[in-house]
């Protein structure tokens, strides 16, 4: 069922235009032959002025598309024969002023307003004129006659206006509707595309990590163990010295081989391929509890919305960036991570009661990469932290919903 009842309320007042002439004029006929006095002649003549008036209104109205009816100079000159036709009939026999009443109804066709105008201005003059015989030359008569005239004009006219005005705004109102559906669509585009470009800038962030990775992490270690290996080859013949450096150098290959195994399982986040963002994240914060013996609460406040997989991915690498950052710097007893949906936003908080940062771990390469990736979906996100009073990693991302495919 359509919403807008405009197209249902034109259709009955169509009806009723078409409807009207076919109910009036035989009304008039019926009681014009039923009057006695006349003789067939007269009946004849009368019935021949009928037959020709409904043969005018059926071919020129009845059987003519509406959107001709719409059109000036066709209704214009239908109208004038329907009116003299009446005038004709009328001087029959006063009784058919109820056909002439259709000009009332046929005025509202005419456009623009004035023709409907003029229209109601003749039809009234016509049925008065007929109606009343000619008025009297007094100055009470002929006022009679002209005020009636002017009123009955005025009031019908002003139904013509009106109805004009209505029409055209609720063209404009279907033009507007229809720009808002053309604007929408266009945007859909767009927002398509923006996810796309999304996901690209995300590829290319991701590249980027894992290089500063490579270079903070993997590639210190394997220095760190070189280092290590030559300090044990100086002191070889000191096999309790040189046992000491190679339990070092064995402890950075396996701290090497832990970040390797992180890097390469954050490529992909398999959690987000069988639960969705909360779901995942309260996993996430389950298993990080479990591995590393901190306290982790986890909450997810208001009404859940499906976001894009580029948000949703996002979020997710945050937050295990920032769990990991926890566990590297800040020494921690308790976290929180917080998810919450509002109206057009997603929220992630990450806050722990650590030391807090200090000048190396607030310029590391995860933090780099953290912002990057918010950036890479048009989030923002902020660090609160102090010296001994813990950190918090805020982040803010446009709420943008699933793109049907």
């Amino acid at each position: 069922m359509s919403g807008d009842a405009g197209p249902d309320w034109d259709r009955w007042y169509e009806k009723l235009l078409v409807g009207v002439p076919w109910v009036l004029l035989p009304t008039s006929t019926a009681i014009a032959l039923a009057q006695p006095g006349r003789s067939w002649h007269d009946h004849a003549v009368t019935l021949g002025l009928v037959g020709v008036s409904a043969g005018w209104v059926y071919l020129g109205h009845t059987r003519v598309p509406r959107e001709r009816r719409k059109r000036t100079l066709p209704m214009l000159v239908y109208f004038v024969g329907l009116l003299t036709l009446c005038v004709a009939l009328m001087a029959r026999d006063v009784i058919f002023l109820l056909f002439a009443i259709t000009g009332f109804f046929h005025a509202y066709q005419l456009r623009p307003w004035p023709w409907g105008v003029a229209a109601v201005f003749g039809t009234s003059v016509s049925i008065n004129t007929i109606a009343s015989e000619l008025p009297a030359a007094s100055v009470q008569s002929l006022g009679t006659y002209l005020g009636v005239i002017v009123i009955q004009t005025a009031a019908i006219s002003s139904g013509i206006v009106l109805a004009e005005k209505s029409t055209e705004q609720h063209t404009r109102r279907q033009q507007m509707v229809a720009r808002l559906e053309a604007a929408l669509e266009e945007n859909a585009g767009l927002h398509a595309q923006l996810l796309v470009q999304a996901r690209e800038a995300g590829a290319l962030d991701e590249r980027q990590r894992m290089a500063g990775e490579i270079h903070d992490s993997l590639a210190q270690g394997l220095t760190g163990i070189i280092t290590q290996m030559q300090a044990a080859q100086r002191v070889w013949h000191s096999p309790p010295q040189a046992r000491e450096h190679v339990n070092r150098a064995l402890a950075l290959a396996r701290e090497g081989l832990d970040e390797a195994r992180r890097s390469v399982q954050a490529l992909r986040p398999g959690q987000l391929e069988a639960a969705h963002l909360p779901e995942a994240l309260g996993d996430l914060a389950r298993r990080w509890a479990h591995d590393t013996g901190v306290t982790v609460r986890f909450d997810v406040t208001g009404d859940r919305v499906a976001v894009s997989p580029a948000i949703e991915v996002t979020l997710f690498r945050v937050a295990q960036e920032a769990l990991h950052n926890v566990v590297r710097h800040a020494r921690a007893s308790r976290v929180g991570l917080t998810l919450s949906y509002l109206t057009d936003v997603v929220l992630l908080d990450v806050r722990d009661d650590g030391r807090g940062m200090t000048g190396d771990s607030a310029q590391g390469f995860g933090l780099t990469s953290m912002a990057q990736r918010v950036r890479g979906v048009g989030g923002v996100m902020e660090i609160e932290s102090a010296p001994g009073e813990g950190t918090a990693v805020s982040v803010r991302v446009p709420a943008i919903s699933v793109v049907a495919p």
